[in-house]
């Protein structure tokens, strides 16, 4: 199939045309690369976890379970704005603009280039600042610090691969990246037996692993991208801003990078009150966390694929079919979201085992699952509908309703809330509460939207 005349999404084992064809059918082929690569990363987020917490103690545990909202403050802003980049370069595909989509990948993959080396400055220059801010445990706080100075050292690995990968997918490419991610994620299991089960380097060795593993799914997406026989392939030649496309880049991506940024802030306000319960309460959550990361990566796969899906499908003007896809996408990230819910509700105790043994550390997260997990439906709804609206190039009104909701509301609840009511599950019910919140008007914007003026003379 010739790329220059018909976008593609990467199937199972064929391409399949995005434009063509059953809207349920194209979406879950073009979501399931996605939700395996996920799955993926997940598992060696919880292998990362599951080591350390088998040959470590609760405190690295802690140290390493609690650092993804640190983390997502700063890879976040960057990721946001590769999301807004993947829109551009997908318009563009679906109105075969063959010119603009060269553009537009060498400015994307450019910014990757001067993001990554921001993100390891900021990063080794705020986080120390951040876990003074958190009241880290002082039990915590020393491999706290080791786990991130050894992560964002490396960090220009986990930004380089996820740019690299939103400019294949924008193009439709879902399962080459799947296919690196497998070797990356099999790589760092590995290394991290190695090096904290055998060597006993504890949370660096931890680190060190994935910032490996990162590193190798990085170099072979850019061979991929170096070898690509059509127009779409990178050429350092071309490697330049162009004010036009960076301009669209920064105003469709901005606003989801900052909404990323303050939302983790917001994350690590509400994580600094469950600091305050105690290296127990950490570690119980942060076991949460990484069941929640697993069971909700069908939702967030298939909210990752809206973009592409309605921006394609703008680009060529279909209108109908964009709305199709969305209304699909939304049924099923509901349904698909409430059903793992209530099954994690029921096996709390038998999945945070895995993680924790200490009853202190099971009894708190235990408590936060079983208070947030039957609401996931509307955790699903938020996520969904925000993915339309950025495939229909409106970034800003998901990044101003979470940032209002997800860390406005939320940090002032939770502040307030312990004040009156000092227990531990009134921090929980935060998180329910925030997302109804954002799903009213978040569904409201989408119900409003006037498709056929998207990227309205924009394509040309």
């Amino acid at each position: 199939m010739n790329q220059n005349t018909k976008p593609v999404v990467g199937g199972l084992t064929k391409p399949v045309n995005l434009l063509e064809g059953s809207v349920s059918k194209c979406l879950l082929l073009f979501a399931f690369p996605l939700f395996i690569g996920q799955l993926l990363q997940q598992l060696y987020n919880m292998a990362d976890a599951w080591v350390i917490g088998q040959f470590a103690d609760d405190n690295a545990f802690a140290a390493v379970s609690s650092a993804g909202n640190i983390i997502f403050l700063i890879v976040g802003l960057f990721n946001g704005i590769s999301i807004g980049g993947g829109v551009i370069i997908s318009k563009y595909f679906g109105a075969k603009d063959e010119e603009n989509v060269v553009r537009a990948i060498h400015n994307n993959f450019l910014f990757a280039v001067v993001s990554s080396v921001a993100s390891t400055v900021i990063g080794l220059l705020i986080v120390p600042k951040i876990l003074e801010w958190m009241n880290t445990p002082p039990s915590v706080l020393p491999q706290s610090l080791t786990y991130f100075g050894i992560y964002f050292a490396g960090v220009s690995t986990v930004i380089m691969y996820n740019i690299c990968m939103s400019i294949m997918r924008s193009l439709g490419d879902s399962i080459r990246p799947l296919y690196y991610l497998i070797v990356s994620s099999l790589t760092n299991i590995l290394l991290d037996l190695l090096f904290v089960a055998v060597f006993h380097w504890g949370v660096a060795g931890a680190a060190i692993a994935t910032v490996i593993s990162q590193a190798l799914s990085v170099v072979l997406c850019i061979i991929r991208m170096l070898r690509v026989d059509d127009y779409t392939r990178l050429d350092i030649k071309k490697m330049k801003f162009d004010k036009k496309i960076l301009g669209e880049v920064i105003k469709q991506g901005l606003p989801t990078g900052i909404q990323n940024a303050v939302i983790s802030i917001g994350n690590i306000a509400v994580q600094t009150n469950i600091n305050s319960f105690g290296e127990f309460a950490m570690a119980g959550v942060g076991a949460y966390s990484k069941i929640e990361g697993l069971v909700f990566m069908p939702i967030m796969s298939m909210s990752m694929s809206l973009p592409t899906f309605v921006s394609q499908n703008l680009g060529a003007k279909n209108y109908s079919r964009a709305k199709k896809g969305t209304a699909f996408g939304i049924i099923f990230g509901i349904l698909t979201a409430e059903l793992l819910g209530v099954l994690i509700y029921n096996f709390a105790p038998s999945l945070l085992a895995v993680f924790v043994e200490s009853p202190e550390s099971m009894s708190f997260g235990q408590l936060h699952m079983r208070t947030t997990s039957l609401f996931y439906c509307l955790l699903a709804l938020s996520h969904c509908v925000a993915g339309a609206l950025r495939g229909l190039g409106k970034s800003f009104i998901p990044m101003a309703t979470m940032l209002a909701f997800w860390c406005g509301v939320r940090v002032v609840y939770v502040n307030s809330i312990l004040n009156y009511i000092p227990r531990f599950e009134m921090i929980s019910w935060a998180y329910p509460l925030t997302w109804a919140l954002s799903s009213i008007v978040l569904t409201i914007a989408l119900l409003r939207s006037d498709w056929t003026k998207a990227f309205e003379n924009k394509t040309t």
